[in-house]
């Protein structure tokens, strides 16, 4: 956090930085935390008796808040990097099932009788996925997996964990 204008005594400032922690720790939306944001005070103004590093703290808290919702802050979730090696007879059906758990087929390469598969799919949607993919192919498709990056969670699935959460 950067300052400016001189109007608030050093100790508020500290407690407004805290309130601007506490923020970002609990997050808008589901409770999760807000990640990558620089936050500057520019101004603000203090009474000598009314005011308290508490009132600074909740302020800074406050404003942040306000901030996130007024910038359209968004969930994301981890995607990954997936390959697959699969027999072509089980092709159709690996496409399918990551179309299913929201993946995104990046490409497909032919060697020996297999088919490479890379795609790109959300962590959220891998979980039981060995089990599967051994299923469908009677055992004889692999795959690795690894983080590659944070992606926006589509807006149906963010209302649903946000729903989630707060017990709707």
């Amino acid at each position: 956090m950067t300052s400016s204008g001189g109007a608030i005594p050093r100790d508020y400032i500290k407690s407004v930085r805290e309130g601007i922690q506490d923020a970002m720790t609990t997050g808008i939306l589901a409770g999760y935390p807000i990640e990558d944001v620089s936050v500057s005070l520019y101004d603000g103004s203090y009474h000598q008796v009314d005011s308290s590093e508490m009132a600074f703290r909740m302020a800074g808290s406050m404003a942040l808040r306000a901030a996130a919702r007024k910038a359209g802050a968004v969930l994301l979730e981890p995607s990954m990097r997936l390959e697959v090696v699969v027999p072509e007879e089980y092709m159709g059906d690996i496409i399918s099932d990551l179309n299913g758990r929201r993946g995104r087929v990046r490409s497909m390469e032919a060697h020996g009788g297999t088919q490479i598969i890379n795609a790109r799919v959300p962590l959220a949607e891998m979980f039981g996925y060995a089990t599967d993919l051994r299923s469908r192919t009677q055992g004889r498709a692999t795959f690795s997996m690894h983080f590659e990056r944070y992606e926006q969670v589509p807006q149906q699935v963010g209302e649903e964990i946000v729903a989630k959460i707060q017990g709707r």
